[in-house]
């Protein structure tokens, strides 16, 4: 089967790994797969490169981009697709315009967050009218399909929740031995308690409001410690928060980290107090390294984190009750330890890219996914 994934770019994100990490695994399986970049292709081009793919990019400007167009479906006509597997809203009516007239067999779309603010946007617009030309509408989480649904963006007859997987043969289940030889290496004391928490360095993730429940815990005398994983805009200004508040003893600010396995398995809370939210696959990661979580109950969270099984919902910008779980987490560590359990065995249920991988797979093939679910 010859696989066409059109993404906006391969900038270095939770969407773009995810798109890089499933066409690796559909080529493992024997499909022949191109990715097409609709704006520029971005740092994880090179890695895709290198990894043999044929990565293509349109080169598009602001506004309305003929030559984009125009361009896109040059590379659609040359690569004579089976399935075209478009991510996110503008990748796909520029995709599924570029494709009119070439008769693809398949045509697949998968929203991978909530969609915007303002669902009556002329981007919103452009991708509802694509929907005509588009066989299967895949969100990544029951609660943004059923928003999509409900705004009439989507079809409900069209309308498939696929849950974004991680490759499960790299995650560590946290350990002893393990969590001592990372924390040595971060120059963190084996006896603090490390809270820790993965993404993009932006106001959304709310790292400052974590920064500040960690200074009131250690006002309170507790022994704690925070790992922030990942890079972004916000990095100067954390780091001058991080100054302020007198945490540059207990904040390590990582960066962005191809080791991401090995530096779950240090910590021992996973915290993700962001405003918003799709389907984050941090919350899976963090699952599959057996980590008790505490997260805002926002977006598809709550289809991760079951409240009292594998961890906390706090309400979003809730700081009181951000600090109120982490304190509770902090003082039992039997709580931790059956929450981090539980989160495994979800992980291992719900969260594996072999999963996701059969569930697109009968999609191409016009099968109704088992495990997925049609919103109606």
């Amino acid at each position: 089967m010859k696989i066409v994934h059109v993404v906006e770019s391969l900038d270095v994100g939770g969407l773009e790994s995810m798109v890089l990490t499933l066409a690796t695994a559909q080529r493992r399986q024997g499909h022949e797969v191109e990715i097409i970049c609709l704006w520029h292709r971005g740092a994880l081009a090179a890695k895709a490169a290198e990894q043999g793919f044929v990565v293509g990019c349109c080169e598009k400007r602001r506004g309305l981009d003929l030559l984009a167009l125009r361009a896109l479906r040059r590379m659609l006509r040359r690569a004579w697709a089976d399935v075209l597997h478009t991510h996110n809203s503008m990748a796909h009516y520029y995709a599924v315009g570029a494709s009119l007239g070439l008769k693809i067999p398949r045509v697949v779309s998968t929203r991978h967050g909530m969609g915007s603010l303002h669902l009556t946007a002329r981007r919103e617009r452009l991708y509802r009218l694509a929907m005509r030309r588009t066989h299967a509408a895949v969100s990544v989480c029951a609660a943004a399909s059923q928003r999509f649904v409900a705004q009439r963006i989507i079809p409900a007859s069209k309308a498939l929740v696929i849950p974004n997987g991680i490759d499960l043969s790299r995650s560590h289940e946290r350990n002893v031995v393990r969590t001592a030889r990372l924390r040595e290496d971060l120059g963190l004391p084996v006896a603090c308690l490390v809270f820790g928490t993965v993404g993009r360095l932006h106001e959304a993730k709310r790292q400052t409001m974590l920064l500040n429940a960690l200074r009131s815990l250690l006002d309170e005398g507790h022994n704690a410690a925070l790992v922030i994983v990942g890079e972004g805009e916000q990095r100067a200004a954390l780091e001058a928060e991080i100054r302020e508040l007198g945490l540059q003893r207990e904040v390590r600010l990582m960066g962005s980290r191809s080791d991401v396995p090995d530096l779950l398995a240090a910590m021992d809370v996973f915290v993700l107090p962001s405003r918003t939210e799709g389907y984050s696959l941090a919350l899976v990661e963090a699952c599959a390294a057996a980590l008790p979580i505490v997260a805002t109950d926002v977006g598809g969270n709550s289809e991760i984190v079951t409240e009292g099984l594998n961890g906390i919902l706090i309400a979003r910008d809730d700081s009181a009750g951000l600090l109120q779980a982490m304190a509770e987490l902090l003082a039992n560590e039997p709580r931790r330890l059956r929450m981090g359990r539980a989160g495994r065995e979800w992980a291992l249920r719900e969260g594996s890219l072999q999963t996701m991988l059969e569930r697109y797979q009968a999609i191409y093939r016009d099968r109704l996914p088992a495990g997925s679910s049609s919103v109606r």
